[in-house]
């Protein structure tokens, strides 16, 4: 019997000839204890042949999943479905690991093998690694959490404003996700935070490694995050947006640390998926931003009081041209703090 890998790297790919070797490549010294999982997502390009020719060069390391087309997100179920490792992360094709940064997380993984110190969320930073950029920022959370220990969310310290887990940040135990009742929408862009937020009402222990361990590459013209992109795609946000409102009811959360995390989680989302619909300019989609709100208020009053009456949520109620003002210049303050977009 071969004994169990010790953390699965799902890669969803789509027409990504073009850069998924540089992410294959970047995972490739994990060894053995690494399966790489190249997810086909019914791809027109040369993905399948690529992802072929490394399953058949790395035979017991690289695994190549072929499927119809179902987007971002069926790609990572995919992934899961087939994992065998202890702790499950997504690398997606344009993105990469750190050459330094990698094999001393694997070094902190293989200390949390055993049942007993099994870790639900391992933590490290990512990079913001936006071409052309001279700064490139990183998110890490040296602030926020201890390091280098497990802890539980009693011991969690004041996350600052846009310091939040996104999919590069996290590494799952995949047992939790399997049974903490993620699903993730087909054909649907931006899943990244629904992936995220979902599995959190399960965790109970964390650890952080505060290693730059996740380069996030943007700067591809038809990247799903650039602005114009994201506002032309908002429905597929707000849908996302909207599952988050649903799928966890915060009331029911009963540790405080936690609660407190996943209202500011919903926030950020809700507050950017607003200032994007106000960023857009047209009537439709400001319509389409008090739509969100009395949705919130509808599905889950609860969140939506927790939300609407704090300082984000005042601003996004502004009325008129200068309410529309102030979210554009927050919006824009954001992007040049935190490089996103």
């Amino acid at each position: 019997m071969s004994k169990q890998k010790l953390l699965s790297i799902a890669i969803p790919s789509y027409n990504s000839e073009a850069y998924m070797a540089h992410a294959i490549e970047s995972l490739l010294p994990g060894g053995d204890e690494v399966e790489i999982l190249i997810v086909n997502d019914g791809s027109k390009d040369r993905t399948a042949e690529i992802a072929d020719s490394y399953q058949a060069k790395y035979p017991g390391i690289c695994r190549a999943i072929h499927q119809e087309n179902g987007g971002h997100g069926a790609a990572v179920m995919a992934g899961l479905q087939n994992a065998t490792g202890i702790y499950f992360k997504v690398v997606d094709s344009d993105d990469w690991l750190d050459e330094t940064a990698y094999p001393h997380v694997l070094d902190v993984l293989r200390t949390l093998t055993a049942p007993e110190k099994q870790i639900d969320l391992v933590i490290s930073n990512f990079i913001y690694d936006k071409v052309d950029a001279v700064h490139k920022h990183v998110m890490s959370y040296n602030h926020a959490l201890p390091e280098n220990r497990p802890f539980s969310w009693e011991e969690t310290r004041h996350f600052r404003i846009g310091q939040y887990l996104l999919m590069h940040s996290c590494i799952y135990r995949t047992e939790l996700l399997r049974t903490c009742g993620l699903e993730l929408p087909r054909h649907t862009f931006y899943v990244d935070e629904l992936y995220v937020y979902v599995p959190l009402r399960s965790v109970k222990t964390m650890y952080y490694i505060n290693e730059n361990l996740y380069h996030y590459f943007i700067g591809r013209e038809d990247q799903s995050v650039q602005e114009s992109i994201m506002i032309k795609r908002i429905d597929q946000a707000l849908k996302v947006n909207k599952l988050m409102m649903t799928s966890v009811d915060l009331e029911k959360i009963e540790n405080v640390h936690q609660r407190k995390y996943m209202r500011n989680y919903l926030e950020i989302v809700t507050v950017a998926s607003s200032a994007l619909l106000t960023k857009s300019g047209t009537e439709e989609n400001i319509a389409k931003r008090k739509e969100l709100w009395s949705y919130l208020q509808k599905e889950n009053p609860y969140a939506y009081g927790l939300l609407r009456h704090r300082i984000f949520g005042v601003l996004i109620h502004i009325p008129g041209a200068f309410g529309n003002l102030v979210i554009r210049i927050g919006y824009w303050i954001s992007q040049k703090i935190f490089g996103f977009n």
